[in-house]
């Protein structure tokens, strides 16, 4: 037997020099960071106004200080309940102090990551900084929460406001008062310090003057390379979009190929990022014939670009495409997010003009009703439409950088603040993740387009009460009779559950609803060989919430993918020789994944 010896690696010391010198290195990064934020400004590439979300916050505000204060045992009261809570708190500290046991005064939630470090509870300092915070926050919520008399947008808006400033001012987004960050920067002399400001200047200055937040590692994601990378070919294109068609996979297909409407929020690709993920390659192996339209990213040029010419130049162009190359009158569909609602829209506008042109529809966290479309409602009503409307109309288009930053909002301790602590304060670059790098490549939208959908759908609910107008049509979702798979996922917090729900009754067909575990992305983003997650069935949707319909639905463990192949089966199974790509009257243009889709906002 051999004898094996184990290194053991000394623990680093702090060594005072180094540490002087990496923080004259992160200060001169920090200057490099001020540089590239006032370098745009400067030359008039980017002029700054104060965002439209502070004004919202101060009136939101405003009203909540006014119930307050309109009665002074009220104010009284509220004052009197913090400073009980602080004294609490007081008191237990003194009592650990002194080495008795003392229950905490609050105590974090469990799932709550930011204070998962053993040293929030251990080191009496952190405890008590922990307990102020969080007590503070508890207080901050009920001022909102009991102001009896404010109207529900104005709540919703308030509750918003003050979770993005609590979250803002967690002592786990600051050096002195984050045991993790502290003890990183005691061992490693500061040198976490530098590279986070190296990182800081960096990426201020790939948003060209504004902070554009790594969420993950560029290197070998590259779209074409790693992702997005099933065979197919672009066998068509216009201003608007360019349609991919797949190659076969296997000997037969289903004679009724797909068609996919994916968002223009964002890019295609979340349905083809690294094969193993990839819906459309489960697709194509699963025998369907696999066509997509990929959103072109606008510019000025096509601000004027409206939701009826995404209806008939996207969809209806598309289904027009797929007929040339396949002889096929007839396509399923599936839309995602908005692309579903775009997708809803045509369908309803076919059935108004009694053309049978779709054999089934799948909408994957798609709203046609938006009664309870969620935290989204906090940015929409007149003044914030009225106000965006003025801006867009000066750029021609809505920055992808905005709506990318509204959606990180909704989950600014995930999405935003554990990023501002992991890349700048412990200096730590983040992984390549292909899911987070599609969730940074944001992408504009044309104004005209834009309005449109914030107010027919967001502000108005014209889809779903019938008083939506597209080519001179008044739009009826209670005449859509095609077969509806309508997929939800029950922690989404852009298209909630619930929402999804409502939406089915408005169809005049058949409705699968499913739920799906998990939210947004990763609900839908789930394929078979995970095995992750789950999915559930329940005929029964007719006037129940998403809470009464759980109570009678079965529990499916894994991915809802095979079930909605199998959905499709049940509706047309007829099979055909596999298709080649394109036609002679359309000849490929470029493979897969196409030009469009690689242009960056």
């Amino acid at each position: 037997m051999s004898n094996v010896t184990t290194e053991v690696r000394p623990e680093k010391k702090f060594d005072a020099e180094a540490f002087a010198m990496n923080i004259a290195r992160a200060l001169e990064s920090s200057g490099k960071a001020l540089a590239a934020y006032l370098k745009p400004r400067e030359n008039g590439q980017v002029q700054d106004r104060p965002p439209t979300e502070v004004a919202e916050m101060v009136k939101s505000f405003t009203a909540v200080a006014e119930y307050w204060l309109a009665d002074n045992a009220r104010a009284s009261e509220v004052q009197t309940r913090l400073a009980k809570d602080y004294l609490d708190l007081w008191g237990s500290a003194v009592k650990r102090l002194a080495g008795e046991e003392a229950a905490p005064a609050v105590a974090p939630p469990p799932r709550d990551k930011r204070f998962a470090d053993p040293e929030w509870k251990s080191n009496q300092f952190f405890d008590f900084v922990m307990q102020l915070y969080l007590l503070t926050t508890r207080w901050a919520h009920d001022l909102v929460r009991n102001a009896e008399g404010l109207d529900p947008h104005t709540r919703k808006k308030a509750e918003f406001y003050i979770q993005q400033i609590t979250n803002a001012l967690a002592p786990s987004n600051f050096v002195l008062t984050n045991p993790e960050v502290l003890r990183e920067t005691l061992s490693s002399s500061g040198e976490n310090l530098m590279r986070g400001m190296e990182m800081l200047a960096e990426d201020i200055e790939a948003g060209r003057g504004i902070l554009k937040i790594r969420q993950s590692d560029p290197a070998n994601l590259v779209v074409g390379v790693n992702m997005a990378t099933t065979p197919g070919k672009v066998i068509f294109q216009n201003d608007l979009m360019q349609v991919i068609q797949y190659e076969p996979a296997t000997e037969k297909v289903l004679r009724t190929p797909l068609l996919i409407v994916p968002p223009w929020i964002n890019k295609y690709y979340i349905l083809d990022l690294r094969p193993e993920k990839s819906f459309i390659k489960w697709c194509v192996d699963q025998g369907v014939t696999v066509f997509v339209i990929s959103w072109v990213n606008p510019d000025k040029r096509l601000g004027s670009k409206t939701w009826e010419e995404y209806v008939k130049e996207g969809a209806l162009a598309a289904m027009d495409v797929i007929e040339r190359a396949t002889g096929e009158m007839k396509v399923h569909t599936m839309g995602y997010c908005v692309g579903g609602t775009l997708l809803a829209t045509t369908l309803a506008l076919l059935a108004e003009q009694r053309r049978q042109r779709v054999t089934s529809a799948t909408l994957l966290a798609a709203q046609v009703d938006f009664t309870h479309a969620g935290d989204l409602l906090v940015f929409v009503d007149e003044d914030q439409i009225s106000t965006l409307e003025r801006e867009m109309q000066a750029a021609g288009v809505l920055e992808g950088s905005k709506m990318a930053m509204a959606f990180n909002m909704l989950r600014s301790n995930d999405l935003i603040w554990s990023y501002v602590v992991s890349n700048y304060l412990k200096g730590q670059q983040p992984a390549a993740f292909d899911l987070l790098h599609w969730n940074s490549d944001a992408t504009r939208m044309p104004a005209a387009n834009h309005s449109y959908y914030l107010r027919n759908c967001y502000l108005e609910n014209r889809l779903s009460t019938g008083t939506m107008v597209v080519d001179n049509t008044l739009l009826d979702l209670s005449k859509v009779k095609v077969p509806v798979y309508n997929l939800a996922t029950r922690e989404d917090h852009i298209a909630p559950a619930e929402s999804v729900l409502y939406g089915s009754q408005f169809f005049g067909g058949p409705v699968k609803f499913v739920l799906s575990g998990s939210g947004h992305i990763a609900g839908v983003v789930n394929p078979p060989s995970s095995d992750k997650y789950q999915y559930w069935t329940n005929d029964n949707i007719k006037g129940v919430t998403v809470a009464q319909w759980l109570k009678g639905a079965e529990e499916h463990k894994g991915s809802w993918w095979p079930d909605w192949r199998e959905w499709l089966a049940s509706i047309d199974a007829e099979e055909v020789p596999a298709r080649r790509v394109g036609s002679e009257a359309l000849p490929p243009i470029e493979d897969a994944p196409g030009s469009y889709v690689k242009v960056r906002a």
